[in-house]
């Protein structure tokens, strides 16, 4: 007995000392079986956790503009898809499209001081050259022509094409009399037909981008969905800062260049 006393004090003491001790041989006696099982039992059980179906992806096809998103069927899959005939003649016609705006952008170092206008016109100039360096590599890399096809025509009306007028202009295009009234205006008379017709020229590329989207079938390739929805944001939002220089100063982009020296 007198060696079971001591024995009983240290029990008690310990127990004062650490009130959740009865849980401490329980996770002792865990360690100590979980250190005898073998490792390929726990394996078999994670992996009969990991076995259960994961949740079904959902796969959404992103709307057009002004139109909505859709939910794709689980089964669908990604494929890379050859253009359409309509993909391939948008990127034509549109590279005719941003050539004829950056011709008209040209215009402005020597027709006009307005800063404004100069401001705009560099960044039109900047922004679609690099989309025009952007499609040709689009159809180049799929082995598609940079120029739209021309239907045949007489040798007279083949000249008048390839003078810089194409018969076939695009929606908004300025007509070739447009483009002579403009290379002929000066300061704010330019400002007012470049801004008019630019606005003109934009809201055709508008068209342009709701035709490609409406033909079944076509604007299905990302990249090509990407440059047609960023080109129609861009050019609305370009067109609502037009509108606004249109209406901020109309005195001066109707009054002839001598009524603007004389009230500055």
């Amino acid at each position: 007995m007198p060696g079971y006393t001591p024995k009983l004090k240290f029990y008690r003491f310990w127990r004062k000392r650490n009130p959740k001790s009865a849980k401490e041989p329980v996770a002792l006696l865990g360690m100590l079986i979980a250190a005898s099982v073998p490792a390929g039992s726990f394996s078999l059980h994670a992996h009969g956790q990991q076995a259960h179906p994961a949740e079904t992806p959902v796969i959404v096809q992103p709307g057009a503009p002004g139109k909505p998103s859709r939910t794709l069927p689980s089964s669908t899959r990604a494929t890379l898809l050859q253009p359409s005939q309509a993909d391939v003649e948008f990127m034509q016609g549109m590279i005719m499209h941003h050539s004829q705006a950056v011709e008209m952008t040209a215009l402005i170092s020597s027709h006009t001081e307005n800063k404004d206008v100069r401001s705009l016109g560099a960044r039109i100039s900047s922004s679609q050259s690099d989309e025009i360096k952007f499609m040709q590599r689009w159809l180049a890399t799929r082995g598609e022509p940079i120029s739209m096809a021309m239907p045949e025509m007489p040798d007279m009306e083949k000249n008048k094409a390839h003078s810089g007028h194409p018969m076939a202009l695009m929606p908004g295009m300025l007509t070739p009399e447009q483009m002579e009234a403009l290379r002929k205006a000066k300061d704010a008379e330019f400002d007012r037909l470049f801004l008019t017709g630019m606005i003109q020229h934009h809201n055709g590329a508008l068209i342009m981008v709701k035709d490609l989207f409406d033909t079944p079938g076509a604007g299905q390739d990302a990249e090509l969905f990407n440059f047609a929805t960023d080109a129609d944001n861009s050019q609305r939002a370009e067109i609502r800062i037009m509108q606004s220089m249109l209406e901020k100063k109309p005195s001066e982009l109707d009054a002839k260049p001598s009524e603007l020296k004389k009230n500055p």
